[in-house]
Protein backbone atom coordinates (compact mmCIF):
# COMPACT_ATOMS: atom_id res chain seq x y z
CA UNK A 1 0.00 0.00 0.00
CA UNK A 2 1.67 3.22 -1.11
CA UNK A 3 2.07 5.82 1.64
CA UNK A 4 -0.09 3.77 4.01
CA UNK A 5 -3.20 4.42 1.90
CA UNK A 6 -6.05 1.97 1.92
CA UNK A 7 -7.25 0.69 -1.41
CA UNK A 8 -10.66 -0.77 -1.96
CA UNK A 9 -12.96 -1.55 -4.85
CA UNK A 10 -16.69 -1.06 -4.95
CA UNK A 11 -18.93 -2.08 -7.81
CA UNK A 12 -21.17 0.80 -8.81
CA UNK A 13 -23.74 1.30 -11.54
CA UNK A 14 -23.77 4.31 -13.80
CA UNK A 15 -27.07 5.79 -14.97
CA UNK A 16 -27.96 8.48 -17.46
CA UNK A 17 -30.51 11.11 -16.54
CA UNK A 18 -31.93 13.58 -19.04
CA UNK A 19 -32.84 17.06 -17.78
CA UNK A 20 -33.93 20.26 -19.42
CA UNK A 21 -31.34 23.06 -19.34
CA UNK A 22 -33.06 25.09 -16.61
CA UNK A 23 -33.42 22.13 -14.23
CA UNK A 24 -29.77 21.20 -14.77
CA UNK A 25 -28.64 24.80 -14.21
CA UNK A 26 -30.60 25.04 -10.96
CA UNK A 27 -29.29 21.67 -9.79
CA UNK A 28 -25.70 22.81 -10.44
CA UNK A 29 -26.30 25.99 -8.41
CA UNK A 30 -27.79 24.02 -5.51
CA UNK A 31 -24.95 21.50 -5.64
CA UNK A 32 -22.37 24.31 -5.61
CA UNK A 33 -24.12 25.96 -2.64
CA UNK A 34 -23.91 22.65 -0.77
CA UNK A 35 -20.30 22.05 -1.79
CA UNK A 36 -21.11 18.90 -3.74
CA UNK A 37 -21.92 17.73 -7.25
CA UNK A 38 -25.14 17.14 -9.15
CA UNK A 39 -24.19 13.46 -9.24
CA UNK A 40 -23.90 13.39 -5.42
CA UNK A 41 -27.31 15.09 -5.09
CA UNK A 42 -28.92 12.48 -7.34
CA UNK A 43 -27.12 9.67 -5.49
CA UNK A 44 -28.37 10.99 -2.13
CA UNK A 45 -31.90 11.34 -3.44
CA UNK A 46 -31.97 7.82 -4.83
CA UNK A 47 -30.37 6.37 -1.69
CA UNK A 48 -33.07 8.03 0.44
CA UNK A 49 -35.81 6.58 -1.76
CA UNK A 50 -34.19 3.15 -1.73
CA UNK A 51 -33.94 3.20 2.06
CA UNK A 52 -37.73 3.43 2.25
CA UNK A 53 -37.57 6.54 4.45
CA UNK A 54 -40.32 8.99 3.58
CA UNK A 55 -40.28 12.71 4.36
CA UNK A 56 -42.07 12.32 7.70
CA UNK A 57 -39.64 9.61 8.83
CA UNK A 58 -36.65 11.72 7.74
CA UNK A 59 -37.95 14.74 9.64
CA UNK A 60 -38.52 12.64 12.77
CA UNK A 61 -34.98 11.24 12.51
CA UNK A 62 -33.52 14.72 12.04
CA UNK A 63 -35.55 16.04 14.98
CA UNK A 64 -34.28 13.22 17.23
CA UNK A 65 -30.70 13.97 16.20
CA UNK A 66 -31.20 17.68 16.89
CA UNK A 67 -32.74 17.04 20.30
CA UNK A 68 -29.86 14.70 21.19
CA UNK A 69 -27.36 17.38 20.20
CA UNK A 70 -28.81 19.89 22.71
CA UNK A 71 -26.59 19.41 25.75
CA UNK A 72 -28.31 21.75 28.19
CA UNK A 73 -31.37 23.92 28.22
CA UNK A 74 -32.41 26.15 31.07
CA UNK A 75 -35.49 28.32 31.43
CA UNK A 76 -33.14 31.18 32.34
CA UNK A 77 -31.75 30.97 28.77
CA UNK A 78 -35.03 32.36 27.49
CA UNK A 79 -35.30 35.90 26.16
CA UNK A 80 -37.12 38.45 28.23
CA UNK A 81 -40.58 39.52 27.13
CA UNK A 82 -39.20 42.92 26.10
CA UNK A 83 -36.46 41.29 23.99
CA UNK A 84 -38.94 38.98 22.28
CA UNK A 85 -41.22 41.87 21.37
CA UNK A 86 -38.50 44.40 20.54
CA UNK A 87 -39.01 45.84 17.09
CA UNK A 88 -36.05 46.95 15.00
CA UNK A 89 -36.57 50.48 13.85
Amino acid sequence: MPNGSLWYCVNVKNITVSLDDETYRRARVIAADRGTSVSALVKGFLAAIASGEDTAERLKREERALRESIATFRASDRLSRDDVHARGV
